[in-house]
């Protein structure tokens, strides 16, 4: 198998690369010419605005699954910058499949990642959410995933291509932004412990139920998908059991070193929160086999050890500068 990863220099990507080389894939990536991919694998520079240069690459590597992460992936993000979230995750997403579809490689697959969030303004009674629930976005991030993958379905009927749409749930581990909740909490407690920030943890919302799955365990299911999901498909990936994210917090601070006062900031607060998101994963799970493996309390320690790392990294690169 051969594999071609569109806006492969994230958090996701790396991981991805490295789940399908160790199962023997040939794997080609994709990043930005200011980005960096520090996995093995045949590295190309790709802006996804620029059609042409998707489809010379295209041409050049004549891939059987194409992954498709190319994305502002934040909310916060596209409450801030809505324009750039629109330009990338939906015209760039037209793009790619101008791109295959000019290709006339009928058997190339194509995998959209989307996001639980897409599902947005929950009816009463509707979770676990199954993939023929209607889509009612609550932010800006959320739409333009949606529309992604109302793209993806319509490419897949229209030109026969071989599409499947991805909705995955939120998902974290080591080296994630500090901009997702996980990583925040993980990367403020390693600070506080090596003594840089006071023993304040600062939070937002703490009562939003959301869906979280290690990024291993995430990246397991797309190469799933690559090789047994269904064309024309909508799946959905997720632990299949929501938590408060409050559990996140006091989970991450039952591994800290020190005492920590936790403080709610105003500033952290969303314009627009759902309270409960939770997928149905049965029809992965009835597909392909893939369940979630990892824990949330082994992805939150290996998280919180991965600042831990960094920070004393850090600190001993000022040590040898002096």
């Amino acid at each position: 198998m051969k594999a071609l990863i569109i806006g492969a220099a994230g958090f996701v990507g790396g991981y991805l690369i490295r789940e399908l080389s160790s199962a023997g894939w040939e794997v080609h990536a994709t990043c930005l010419p200011n980005e960096e991919i520090k996995e093995e694998c045949h590295i190309h520079r790709l802006d996804i605005m620029k059609k042409d240069e998707i489809s010379q690459i295209l041409g050049e590597t004549v891939p059987d699954v194409v992954y498709h992460l190319a994305a502002q992936s934040s909310v916060s993000v596209s409450w801030k910058r809505p324009q750039l979230t629109a330009e990338i995750n939906v015209v760039g997403t037209i793009n790619v499949l101008e791109a295959l579809r000019e290709a006339e490689k009928k058997d190339t697959r194509v995998l959209l990642i989307g996001s639980g969030e897409e599902y947005g303004y929950i009816r009463e009674g509707a979770c676990p959410l199954s993939e023929t629930e209607p889509l009612n976005p609550g932010n800006i991030y959320a739409a333009t995933k949606a529309c992604q993958g109302m793209l993806g379905e319509i490419y897949a009927r229209a030109y026969k291509m071989d599409i499947i749409m991805v909705r995955a749930f939120n998902h974290s581990g080591p080296r994630q932004s500090e901009i997702f909740v996980i990583s925040d909490f993980c990367k403020q407690i390693a600070e506080i412990e090596k003594g840089i920030r006071e023993p304040v943890i600062s939070v937002g919302n703490l009562s939003a139920k959301r869906d979280f799955t290690d990024v291993r365990d995430v990246v397991r299911a797309y190469r799933l998908l690559g090789e047994k999901g269904k064309s024309g498909t909508v799946y959905n990936i997720g632990r299949g059991r929501a938590v408060d994210i409050r559990f996140i917090l006091d989970t991450a601070l039952s591994f800290a070193k020190c005492g920590i006062e936790v403080r709610q900031d105003p500033d952290r607060m969303r314009a627009s929160d759902i309270p409960l998101i939770e997928p149905d994963v049965s029809r992965i799970l009835a597909d392909t086999g893939w369940r979630a493996e990892i824990s949330m309390e082994q992805t939150i320690e290996d998280t919180l050890n991965f600042w831990r790392e960094k920070l004393m990294a850090y600190g001993l690169s000022l040590g040898n500068s002096n």
